[in-house]
C-alpha cells in the first residue's frame, strides 16, 4: 500500500517538474491524499493537563504551531504541536512517539484565572502575543501570552458560550461574544469597553462566527433556533435564515464522485464556485443589501415579523462553520440536524447529511479542511467527517471514551485535533515513518519557554 502511494507521489513530482502539473494543483493533491488517510496518530501525543472536559481548541493562524485549549476545570493551556517536549520509543510501526506537554497552564490557582468552566479560548488573529478566554464566571479575559497576565477584562451579563475575532479585520479589534443573554456584545480590545450590542435573538446566544468574506459581517446562532447575519456598522440584523426557504437551483452541484478523492476535490470546488456564481458571473459581496429581488429579509428596517421570527433549526443552534470562501455556511442544531446554507441567497441547500446524533446542551466546535471539501462534526463519542456537498459520511473517527465537544483542523500539517468530556485531546493524522518525525525535531525554541 505504502509502495503504491510512494509511486504515485514520485509520478506527480515528475509531472510537476515536467510542467504537466501546476505547483498548487500538486500541493492540493498531496494534501487531499493525506486527509484521506487520517487516523488516530501513532506518532504524536498531546499530554492534557486538564481535569475537566475540553470545550475549545484552536491553533494559531500565523504559524500553525501553538494549540490553545480550554476546559471545564477553569483551566487554559498552550502546546507546541511542532516541537515535542520529549520523544519516547515504542510508537506504531516500531517508531517513536513525540509527547507534547503544555508550555504553560492558567487555572484557578492563577490570581487572574477564571473561577468556573472556560467555554472558549481563541488566539488574537494577528500574532500569538495575545489570547482571549470566555468563561461561565461571566467574564471575557484578554491575556498577554508572554506574561500570562490579563490585560483587558470584560464583565458579561451571563455565562459566556463562545467568543470570536475576525481573521480578516484591518479596521477593528472586536471580540464578538455569545452568552446566555439575548444580546450579542462586541468587546473592543483597543478601548477596553463594549463597542455596541446586537439585539434580535429571543433567547440566549449559543454560537458566533465571523464571515470569511467581510470583516464587518457577523453570524450568530441562538437557543431560539435562529441564525442571524449582522453588519456591525448598522443597527439590526440584515438576514435571518429560514429552514423552509429552499431553492434547488442554489444547491451545490453533486458530481458523479462527490466524495473527496485524490483528484476530485479541485474539480469539485471549481464546479461548485462556477455554479454558485451563476456560470462564472461575479459574486455579490456579502453584506450588501440588494436593491431588488426576492430577498426582502436582508432589510432589517420594516422586516416582516414572520421573516424576523424564522428559524434555521427546531431547537438551539449549537454550531456554525463558514466555508473558506464565505459562500456557504454549515449549521448544527439540538434537533440533531446539519444544514448547509447558500449565504448569498439565504437558502437551505437541502444537502441531506446522513444521520447524526448531536449533543443538545452545549456549543459544538465544527472544523473543515482547507478546501472545505470535508467537515468534521462531533457526534457524541465519535467524530464524523462528511462530504460537504453531498452529505455522505466520509469516515468516522473513534477514540474518545466520552462525548466530543470540539474539533480543530490544522491546515499546516493536515492534522485534526479533538477534545472531549474524557479530558483528552486526541491527534488524528496520516501515518508517518520514524524518519519523517525525526526530521521535525530540530531545535526551534518557542517564545515563552526559558
Amino acid at each position: 500500500m505504502h509502495k503504491q502511494t510512494h509511486r504515485h507521489v514520485w509520478k506527480r513530482i515528475r509531472d510537476r517538474e515536467a510542467g504537466k502539473l501546476r505547483a498548487n494543483h500538486f500541493a492540493n493533491r498531496i494534501k487531499s491524499n493525506r486527509i484521506s488517510q487520517l487516523q488516530l496518530s501513532n506518532h504524536k501525543d498531546i499530554v492534557s493537563p486538564h481535569k475537566g472536559a475540553i470545550n475549545s481548541l484552536q491553533v494559531d493562524s500565523t504559524e500553525g504551531r501553538y494549540l490553545l485549549s480550554a476546559a471545564s476545570d477553569a483551566s487554559v493551556a498552550v502546546y507546541d504541536v511542532q516541537r515535542p517536549t520529549v520523544y519516547e520509543a515504542g510508537g506504531g510501526g516500531g517508531g517513536g512517539i513525540s509527547k507534547h506537554s503544555s508550555i504553560f497552564v492558567v487555572d484557578k490557582q492563577h490570581q487572574q484565572g477564571h473561577k468556573y468552566a472556560v467555554s472558549t479560548a481563541i488566539w488574537y488573529p494577528i500574532d500569538t502575543g495575545l489570547f482571549v478566554t470566555g468563561s461561565y464566571d461571566h467574564h471575557i479575559n484578554v491575556w498577554d501570552t508572554n506574561t500570562t497576565q490579563v490585560v483587558v477584562n470584560f464583565k458579561m451579563p451571563g455565562k459566556v458560550h463562545r467568543a470570536a475575532m475576525s481573521n480578516l479585520s484591518t479596521s477593528h479589534m472586536l471580540i464578538a461574544a455569545a452568552t446566555e443573554d439575548v444580546q450579542v456584545r462586541l468587546c473592543d480590545i483597543a478601548s477596553g469597553a463594549f463597542a455596541h450590542t446586537l439585539s434580535g435573538h429571543r433567547d440566549g446566544v449559543m454560537t458566533v462566527e465571523w464571515s470569511n468574506s467581510s470583516e464587518w459581517v457577523l453570524v450568530t446562532g441562538g437557543c431560539d433556533g435562529a441564525i442571524r447575519f449582522w453588519d456591525i456598522r448598522r443597527a439590526g440584523c440584515f438576514q435571518v435564515l429560514d429552514q423552509s426557504q429552499t431553492q434547488l437551483g442554489r444547491r451545490p452541484p453533486i458530481l458523479k464522485r462527490s466524495m473527496i478523492t485524490k483528484d476530485s476535490s479541485t474539480k469539485l470546488r471549481a464546479a461548485q464556485k462556477k455554479h454558485a456564481n451563476g456560470s462564472g458571473s461575479r459574486q455579490q459581496p456579502i453584506g450588501r443589501v440588494p436593491s431588488k429581488g426576492p430577498m426582502k429579509q436582508r432589510l432589517h428596517t420594516g422586516m416582516l415579523s414572520t421573516q424576523d421570527r424564522a428559524t434555521a433549526h427546531y431547537g438551539a443552534v449549537t454550531g456554525l462553520k463558514a466555508t473558506e470562501d464565505g459562500m456557504y455556511l454549515l449549521s448544527a442544531g439540538s434537533d440533531s440536524r446539519l444544514r448547509l446554507w447558500d449565504v448569498e441567497s439565504s437558502c437551505n441547500t437541502l444537502v441531506n447529511f446522513e444521520t447524526v446524533r448531536l449533543q443538545i446542551n452545549k456549543p459544538l466546535q465544527l472544523a473543515t479542511t482547507q478546501d472545505s471539501a470535508l467537515v468534521f462534526v462531533p457526534c457524541m463519542r465519535s467524530v464524523k467527517a462528511f462530504d460537504m456537498w453531498s452529505g455522505n459520511t466520509y469516515t468516522i473517527l473513534r477514540g474518545h471514551y466520552e462525548c466530543v465537544n470540539s474539533c480543530w483542523f490544522n491546515q499546516h500539517d493536515q492534522e485534526l485535533y479533538t477534545g472531549g468530556n474524557d479530558r483528552q485531546i486526541l491527534v488524528w493524522s496520516p501515518a508517518r515513518s520514524i524518519a519523517d518525525e525525526m526530521e521535525g525535531t530540530a531545535e526551534d525554541q518557542d517564545n515563552w519557554s526559558s
